[in-house]
């Protein structure tokens, strides 16, 4: 994980209207005996004998998987510090690679997300990214989503609208499936506040997620 300053200069504030959280991370109802039983129902459709010494433990294992990836982290709640220094100040925090499920196909896409945002007096702890990453991850998902998800998330912890998100993904349903083009990546972007109306501000976020020090691609 890889973190960026940048001062800023003094500017007029535009008027701030808290953004609204992403939606709230279900509460984990999966149950695994059904799961596991499941996989073993899968397992013979597909041509395999569940019995075989390899996979005797397998439909518990995956049972298990999916009941820790779907359960939500109660640590993910951002923790801001008062800075009174940190005014008018862009932070880009990168790196912030996690796992996620397509909701389409139920394949693995690796997430690259990096965050900025404008610090006015307070500013946010900086493990809390990861954790709020790694909970809205923790689902099925689309890139699209995940991107707007964590974008107000972190609004809401910054009493603020300036926030901007990229994420670049690797979809397995698009490397390992389909058109099978495995050196495939995927873009998203969600800008608001002053992200959204400044071009330098916004220039100097997309500088740094797209070098060395902002993270890059995955």
């Amino acid at each position: 994980m890889t973190t960026n300053a940048v001062r800023r200069p003094e500017t007029a504030h535009l008027g701030r209207a808290v953004s609204q959280p992403g939606e709230e991370m279900p509460v984990s109802t999966v149950n695994t005996p059904r799961v596991a039983e499941l996989v073993r129902e899968l397992l013979i459709a597909v041509g395999e004998d569940p019995q075989r010494e390899g996979l005797l433990d397998t439909p518990t294992r995956v049972a298990s998987w999916w009941r820790t990836f779907l359960s939500p982290d109660p640590s993910a709640m951002a923790t801001r510090f008062t800075e009174t220094h940190a005014s008018d100040q862009l932070v880009v925090v990168g790196g912030l690679k996690v796992w996620s499920l397509c909701e389409h196909h139920l394949l693995p896409m690796q997430l690259d997300a990096h965050v900025g945002y404008l610090a006015n007096g307070t500013v946010l702890g900086l493990s809390k990214f990861g954790r709020i990453a790694q909970r809205y991850a923790g689902r099925l998902q689309v890139q699209e989503r995940f991107t707007r998800q964590l974008a107000e998330e972190v609004a809401t912890a910054i009493a603020g609208p300036d926030v901007a998100v990229t994420v670049h993904g690797v979809h397995l349903c698009m490397s390992m499936r389909g058109v099978r083009m495995e050196g495939a990546r995927t873009s998203t972007v969600h800008a608001a506040g002053r992200f959204r109306t400044d071009p330098l501000l916004s220039q100097q976020f997309l500088t740094l997620t797209t070098t060395a020090g902002g993270g890059g691609a995955v």
